[in-house]
């Protein structure tokens, strides 16, 4: 049985080959929006994933840890006014994971000077981890569609 099995896969009868999901065309495509957001084929793009977690001065309750986190704030809408910063928000603080940012950027080289700006991160509040990731494209229409559903703004 293995010999058989064997001389079909040489003579090319069988085939092993990776599984893929089927291609098809999406009749929802638009090519405007595709390249607004920076789409591939796939409608995915890359981005540069940060990770902060807690760093080792924590700055003490009162004006100075009121000012950096306000700091920290106006930062992010700085960043998300510049189209850099598509999506923020923080974790639960478990194993020291304390929020995230993902941006729109070419490198982790860019995304690193970007996070240099952030009061938490310059007062040693916060530490920077950077991953490359790959999302998708309509990642970058968060910034915009969130300004549309919260009664308030921060």
């Amino acid at each position: 049985m293995i010999a058989l099995a064997i001389g079909l896969l040489a003579s090319g009868v069988l085939s092993i080959r990776a599984q893929r999901p089927e291609q098809s065309a999406n009749p929802n495509f638009d090519p405007e929006l595709s390249k607004k957001v920076g789409a591939d084929d796939y409608g995915m793009r890359n981005y540069i994933l940060v990770v902060l977690k807690t760093g080792l001065k924590r700055v003490p309750d009162g004006k100075e840890r009121d000012e950096m986190f306000a700091g920290h704030f106006a930062n992010m809408k700085r960043l998300a006014a510049e189209g850099k910063l598509v999506l923020a928000g923080p974790f639960d603080g478990v194993d020291g994971w304390r929020g995230l940012f993902v941006f729109a950027v070419a490198d982790i080289e860019e995304a690193r000077k970007l996070v240099a700006t952030d009061p938490v991160i310059i007062k040693g509040e916060m530490v920077a981890e950077y991953h490359k990731w790959c999302g998708s494209a309509a990642v970058v229409l968060v910034n915009e569609t969130h300004r549309k559903v919260g009664k308030a703004n921060f």
